[in-house]
């Protein structure tokens, strides 16, 4: 995995501690990525490491950090009720002021910015970039979708979802991202690209993954500025 630094971010409220894959200084157009519920977990590191690859300048916020007891063990047969308090104890519209402070870091680059979150990132992703417009969003099963689709952003927008997801309705959803891009994954449930083996669907995340390289690709683009 690509060496990751951190630095921290003013948000106005407080320095967010954020993690970070490559050169502020260099040309490279800014990514945010938005974490799981369990965090900024080992998978969301090789996710952004992978991003950073392609060429990239990557920053993954830790969203919980105002938040105590967020120490969450991806090995624990806990962790998903752990994650789910934690999240329960997030105040939404602080995440999505921290998670726009992020953006707004990438912003002063004056580069162009994306967003990519995967579940409730990808639903966090979708609120940030109804209020704050980065160039592109790409956004894995947003698990906060069905209560925000009035927000309506106007981000050029990616969108995965497994038909199997026993915990969003695909069907409700996906009428009402129009204009977006949207893929859908036969037999994959929800969080499929997530590497643990009750998530994970490797056939989906493969294909999936291809296309968000694909549309980072055609809309932002590496060889700009």
């Amino acid at each position: 995995m690509t060496a990751q630094k951190q630095r921290e971010i003013d948000t106005g409220t407080g320095l967010i501690p954020v993690h970070e894959w490559g050169t502020a200084g260099s040309s490279a157009p800014g990514i945010l990525l938005l974490q799981e519920i369990f965090g900024v977990s080992g998978y969301i590191k090789q996710r952004a490491a992978d991003l950073h690859a392609l060429g990239y300048y990557v920053i993954a916020p830790e969203i919980y950090w105002r938040l105590d007891d967020t120490e969450l063990d991806e090995s624990s047969p806990e962790l998903l009720p752990r994650a789910m308090d934690t999240v329960n104890r997030l105040d939404w519209d602080q995440a999505v002021r921290d998670s726009v402070a992020s953006l707004e870091y990438l912003r002063a680059r004056d580069r162009s910015t994306g967003v990519v979150g995967f579940c409730f990132g990808g639903g966090l992703g979708y609120n940030v970039a109804a209020v704050s417009s980065p160039d592109v969003l790409v956004s894995y099963y947003g698990s906060a979708l069905p209560r925000l689709l009035e927000l309506r952003p106007r981000t050029t927008s990616l969108h995965h979802f497994g038909n199997a997801d026993a915990y969003l309705d695909v069907d409700a959803i996906v009428p009402a991202l129009n204009g977006a891009e949207v893929h859908r994954y036969d037999g994959a449930g929800h969080a499929f690209d997530n590497p643990l083996p009750m998530f994970h669907h490797p056939a989906a995340s493969a294909l999936a993954w291809r296309r968000t390289e694909d549309f980072l690709a055609r809309h932002l683009p590496i060889s700009e500025g």
